[in-house]
């Protein structure tokens, strides 16, 4: 099994690393295979809702963002980290997954995903909503954990030291193995994944 965890930090090896980090650490005692995925070099173009991807599943900008989904397709499950700016995701993050889970909802059907978000005082809970939203979209079983996956911290160093926060990244990693092994136990007993209508789009204007 093979779990990609996407740090969303724009610092490479911050307290967004740190905590995934010891998550991955988790991950890796129990057997799956892992990548600490840092989110594309440079400027990331947001999303401009131009639908060329439904036809091509490929986003029209190639900055990484396309790479990184063939990743997560390719993997059993998916961890995104981010810190805390002004109560929400960073800002490049949020491009990067507009357009990752726009072009890519239906091949990460299934898989189970989680968010970890680091903050130095508040604005933890909005920011793990914003990540939990993606998957709430796209038939993601949303992994959990003892309290909610957050660290508070301003250097790497402070992240080790919030023993709460580093223990409920470490329940969050077992429950994640779990999960996907349930998942593919499932498989094996041809218990396939459920097959969906054909998808309804109500507006609210007519």
């Amino acid at each position: 099994m093979k779990v990609i965890l996407l740090n969303g930090s724009p610092h490479e090896k911050g307290c967004t690393y740190t905590a995934l980090y010891e998550t991955e650490l988790i991950l890796k005692e129990n057997g799956a295979q892992t990548e600490i995925a840092q989110l594309p070099e440079g400027p990331i173009q947001g999303c401009i809702g131009c639908y060329s991807c439904r036809a091509t599943a490929r986003c029209v900008y190639e900055d990484g963002v396309n790479a990184l989904g063939d990743k997560v397709a390719e993997a059993d499950g998916l961890i995104v980290g981010s810190p805390v700016y002004y109560g929400g995701i960073a800002g490049s993050l949020k491009a990067a997954l507009d357009r990752l889970f726009f072009s890519n909802s239906s091949r990460f059907a299934g898989k189970p995903a989680a968010a970890v978000v680091c903050a130095r005082r508040g604005g933890l809970v909005t920011a793990f909503e914003d990540i939990n939203r993606y998957f709430g979209i796209s038939h993601m079983p949303v992994v959990t954990s003892q309290y909610w996956n957050q660290v508070h911290a301003s250097i790497p160093q402070e992240v080790e030291k919030d023993e709460e926060g580093m223990q409920t990244l470490r329940t969050l990693a077992r429950n994640m193995i779990w999960l996907i092994r349930c998942i593919q136990l499932g498989k094996e007993q041809g218990i396939p994944f459920p097959e969906h209508e054909k998808r309804l789009r109500t507006n609210f204007i007519r």
